[in-house]
């Protein structure tokens, strides 16, 4: 098992983390995952051969790596995954 911090961008609030965590933690090989709004990062515990799978997730929700292009595309994305992370919490 490795445990990494990954900064990521585009991370706003708390409903962003929720949705970030329920999804990382659906992949196998993840056994942890912590959020951290005030320094924009994600720090996952995971198999080795995970970390390809976890930074592709990351992307498609609108959490690119902080040194990945961040374009309005991305953007978007995770302001959709926001809004379902705030929900989910209600």
């Amino acid at each position: 098992m490795k445990t990494e911090e990954i900064k990521i961008a585009n991370l706003k609030c708390g409903g962003c983390a929720t949705t970030i965590k329920k999804e990382l933690l659906e992949l196998d090989g993840v056994n942890e995952v912590k959020v951290d709004n005030d320094n924009d990062s994600v720090t996952v515990t995971y198999k080795d051969e995970v970390r390809s799978r976890i930074i592709d997730k990351l992307h498609q929700l609108g959490y690119p790596e902080a040194t990945e292009k961040n374009g309005l595309l991305l953007k978007l994305k995770s302001y959709s995954s926001c809004m379902i992370g705030k929900i989910n919490n209600l």
